[in-house]
């Protein structure tokens, strides 16, 4: 034991000796980190700043080429100035998705001031993988909930469950969608702003209390909520392939998203899901004409009966016209390419 001792301890020794270096080693990884991290700082704040300036002075300059009265040898110029301008908004907007932005009223009220930038492809590209599986993973669960909820039992806590599932889906969208337009993404208008009336409506759905009325509307409720449910799984499958191909070819913005609507990058392989659509969004209308009919009966008194056909009806007229007017758009672009060849 006498000779174990020393033995002991030198390996003891040993292992602290090497676990010293590395210590050592990580204090100095780590102060070069942080230096790192204020030129990082410095260089945001430079950046920002500076393309604040670039903005206000391309308005000024913009403003000098619209008013010039030029000759014809000039024109050629100040044509070639004014295109270069038009590009340069895209451009900003391309660095800012990688510059601490601030964030808008809802994320102030949700998250507090809080930095939501992504500072690396990879992070950002993981964040938007990460909520196209969470809204295909709950689209799915929220359909097979649906189904059970119309076919097998007749419950109201099972429904309460459906509608409180409803109005953390929308909101968790909401805030992640937030976050993935503070990063870069181009969703934007109506596909965002319908996933907050989507979420009230739920709300309203989950505080109707059980009755007459509620049982009336239930099983068209749940059977649309079937429907819409069973759409968006085709529809989040069919568009992330879509958007893969086409962010391979280099024809999308890599932060693109799938959404729940028809946008002009579906046209190649998703049109077939246009008479879906269309039959979704009239069924929001015969919903809300079934509500509002309900309404004038004179043993209603749920003020939930008036409130969901004017979500219902405020999600047709969005939803619709929304979608007419992509595929206007679109078949105006078709027809003109023939014509410039």
């Amino acid at each position: 034991n006498v000779h174990k001792m020393p033995q002991g301890l030198g390996v003891v020794l040993e292992e602290w000796k090497c676990l010293e270096e590395e210590y050592q080693q990580l204090l100095e990884t780590h102060r070069l980190y942080r230096l790192k991290l204020e030129e990082i700082s410095k260089l945001q704040k430079n950046c920002s700043s500076t393309i604040s300036s670039q903005r206000s002075k391309l308005k000024e300059v913009s403003h000098l080429v619209k008013n010039k009265g030029s000759l014809e040898e000039d024109a050629k110029t100040l044509e070639e100035i004014n295109e270069k301008i038009k590009t340069r908004p895209n451009s900003f907007f391309e660095m800012e998705a990688f510059l601490p932005n601030k964030n808008g009223l809802y994320l102030n009220l949700v998250l507090g001031n809080v930095n939501v930038t992504l500072l690396s492809k990879q992070s950002k590209f993981s964040y938007k993988d990460e909520y196209e599986k969470f809204k295909l993973c709950l689209t799915v669960i929220l359909l097979l909930f649906s189904f059970i909820c119309y076919f097998f039992t007749n419950y109201r806590f099972l429904d309460a469950i459906l509608n409180f599932l409803l109005v953390w889906y929308y909101c968790t969208l909401t805030i992640r969608e937030s976050i993935l337009i503070a990063n870069g993404s181009r969703i934007k208008g109506w596909w965002v702003f319908h996933h907050y009336i989507s979420a009230f409506l739920s709300g309203v759905m989950l505080t109707w209390p059980d009755g007459d009325l509620y049982k009336t509307f239930r099983n068209q409720f749940l059977a649309y909520s079937l429907y819409q449910n069973l759409v968006q799984c085709l529809q989040c499958y069919y568009q992330s392939g879509c958007l893969y191909r086409l962010r391979a070819l280099g024809e999308r913005h890599n932060m693109d998203l799938t959404v729940e609507g028809f946008q002009s990058w579906m046209w190649k392989g998703l049109t077939f899901l246009l008479p879906f659509l269309f039959f979704g969004h009239f069924w929001q209308l015969f919903n809300s004409i079934s509500l509002f009919s309900m309404s004038r009966l004179p043993d209603c008194k749920e003020w939930q009966v008036w409130m969901c056909g004017l979500c219902f009806l405020v999600l047709f007229m969005g939803n619709f016209f929304t979608t007419v007017a992509v595929v206007r758009h679109k078949v105006k672009s078709r027809n003109r390419k023939p014509k410039s060849l």
